[in-house]
């Protein structure tokens, strides 16, 4: 009983794209510049975790009767997991994230977070509205590396911005591509927006490649592999 109560959580909060987060804070971390701490670096990318966890059960929620035709096997629709459960994980996920960033060395990551949370809400409230909701969601990727960025030097560098860009359209481009699929008839008969998912930690590593060291790269390599192996369990999509 325990074992399925934690899968559909896992689930809920599709756990096999968090590998792409981590390299994103990896990567900001890296390009900041800053000296490496591995405390640092775990708990921001816990924090930047419970955050993306806590946006995909937001996006359940909000999206719980459009679900009930195209995503009809997702937890919340099946009731797998109830509603008022779900809200209060998601409640718990922000608030444990938040909580997180108030001991990061540089305080304003606190403010950063804060944007990050509003961006996340404001996608999930209003992305079926729009075609033009593509920019909030770019926008919470690109907010991983601005925090990620202000935590640990209380700044922003050049390069880490060129990263932050990089993945900002590499993000509008995959959304636009799912809604695209969203609309056909029959999906594509290549697994592309897993693929493209799983990409998120391949881009990290070559930008960390190309502007930082080359051995960089096997740690994008990794979590792509860890991206797609994690999706043959739980579905990033």
């Amino acid at each position: 009983m325990l074992r399925k109560t934690v899968k559909n959580y896992l689930e809920l909060c599709r756990v096999s794209n968090l590998p792409t987060v981590w390299t994103n804070v990896l990567t900001a971390v890296v390009l900041s510049g800053s000296r490496f701490s591995w405390p640092v670096f775990l708990m921001l990318s816990l924090s930047m975790t419970l955050f993306y966890a806590g946006g995909m059960c937001l996006n359940d929620i909000y999206d719980i009767t459009p679900d009930r035709i195209k995503k009809s096997s997702r937890p919340l629709v099946t009731g797998r997991i109830s509603l008022s459960n779900a809200t209060m994980f998601t409640s718990v996920l922000f608030g444990v994230a938040m909580g997180l960033l108030a001991v990061m060395p540089f305080t304003r990551a606190m403010l950063a977070g804060f944007v990050l949370l509003t961006v996340i809400i404001a996608y999930d409230i209003l992305h079926k509205s729009s075609p033009l909701t593509v920019i909030l969601m770019a926008g919470c990727r690109l907010m991983i590396f601005v925090v990620s960025s202000l935590a640990v030097t209380g700044r922003m560098v050049p390069s880490l911005a060129v990263a932050a860009l990089i993945h900002f359209l590499y993000i509008i481009a995959l959304s636009l591509v799912a809604r695209h699929e969203n609309n056909m008839i029959r999906p594509f008969k290549l697994p592309l927006i897993p693929l493209m998912l799983a990409g998120i930690s391949l881009l990290d590593g070559i930008i960390m490649a190309v502007l930082a060291s080359p051995a960089w790269l096997f740690a994008g390599i990794a979590g792509f592999l860890l991206t797609c192996y994690g999706q043959r369990f739980v579905k990033g999509d």
